[in-house]
Parts: C-alpha cells; sequence; structure tokens
C-alpha cells in the first residue's frame, strides 16, 4: 500500500515537471517569434544622422501615386446583359391567362379553379349527399371530373354561384352585365336525372 502511494506521489511529480517544461517550452517560443520577422541577421543600431542631411538625401518620386477615390470602375453602360440568359426564369413556360372580362363582362379572377372555367349550364349533377347542417353535390363537367360542391362556392365562367342544394337539385344564380351595363341575375338549375 505505501509503495502503491510512494508510486502515484512520483507520477504526479513527474507530469508537474513535464507542465513546467511545458509551459517554459512555450513561453521561449511565443517571445521567439517576433524576432522570426526580419529574414536576415539583425544589425546593431545606427547612430541617427542629423535631419538636415536626411532631408537631402530624399529624392522625389519618380511618378506620383494615384489616389483610389478618382479611379472608376468598369464602364457601367458597357455593360450589356440582353443576351445573357435569365437565371431566374422557370423552365417550364406557362401560359399566364390575360387579364381582361370574361364573357359575362365581371373581371377575370387569375386565381380560378378548373370549375370556374366551364359554363355552369354544361355540368350534370350526380348526386346529393344530404347533411344534417349542409348539404353537398357531386357535379360531373363535360371533361368527365367530378367535383363536390357545396352552398357558396363559385361555379361556372360567369361567376354563378350555389345558393341552394335540395334533396334532386343544384340552384346556381349567375351575376351578369348586359350590353347596357345593367346587372343581371340569371338562375341555373341542375336537376338529378330520373331513376331507371
Amino acid at each position: 500500500m505505501i509503495k502503491k502511494a510512494r508510486m502515484i506521489k512520483r507520477v504526479r511529480m513527474l507530469k508537474r515537471a513535464i507542465n513546467r517544461r511545458f509551459v517554459l517550452f512555450a513561453l521561449v517560443l511565443i517571445a521567439a517569434l517576433p524576432g522570426c520577422k526580419n529574414k536576415g541577421v539583425t544589425s546593431p543600431p545606427q547612430a541617427q544622422k542629423p535631419q538636415a542631411v536626411v532631408a537631402q538625401t530624399q529624392k522625389k518620386p519618380v511618378q506620383a501615386q494615384q489616389s483610389s477615390v478618382h479611379t472608376q470602375g468598369p464602364n457601367i453602360s458597357a455593360l450589356d446583359f440582353s443576351k445573357k440568359k435569365d437565371p431566374f426564369k422557370p423552365l417550364l413556360a406557362t401560359e399566364v391567362p390575360r387579364a381582361g372580362k370574361t364573357g359575362g363582362g365581371l373581371p377575370l379572377n387569375l386565381n380560378q379553379l378548373p370549375i370556374q372555367a366551364i359554363d355552369a349550364s354544361k355540368f350534370k349533377l350526380s348526386g346529393i349527399v344530404a347533411g344534417i347542417n349542409e348539404s353537398k353535390a357531386l357535379i360531373v363537367d363535360p371533361n368527365g371530373r367530378g367535383y363536390v360542391v357545396k352552398r357558396g362556392m363559385l361555379i361556372g365562367n360567369n361567376n354563378g354561384r350555389i345558393t341552394k342544394i335540395s334533396n334532386n337539385a343544384v340552384e346556381i344564380v349567375e351575376q351578369y352585365r348586359d350590353e347596357d351595363g345593367h346587372t343581371k341575375k340569371r338562375v341555373i338549375k341542375l336537376t338529378l336525372s330520373p331513376k331507371r
């Protein structure tokens, strides 16, 4: 037990000695670094010359240094990017509908749904789901795509709105302007086909 304690004590003393030597070596190295800047033998300091002699020995520079304030960058008018490809342009071109008027005279909504691109009278009512709070209907467009609609939704290219869903019919009201500029309402009723 005593031998083990002596051994531990010696190991600790060796670690301290190694740490001291490492710190001493690091300090010497740090102190030597500033002297490594000049790559030659340092000469002893020379005696200072009188200022009058120093003033006579200085020569004027051969070429005057230009100030960076007066320098100009590249000629901006010479840069022409008209023939360069736009990196932010999408690869697939999508056709944007032109802002204008629809057939009904109301402004075209650029964010319209596919259900709003077809005339409301061309839809067929396929089924109705009667609910406690609200009823929903399944309508099919001429292309065969089905849509589930509810009261208040927009339908048709004349800004029609579903106003009523009954047990066997869906009522759509379209507001449009005639040639005189008067707003008129048109009611379209889609009914279920009779059961066979």
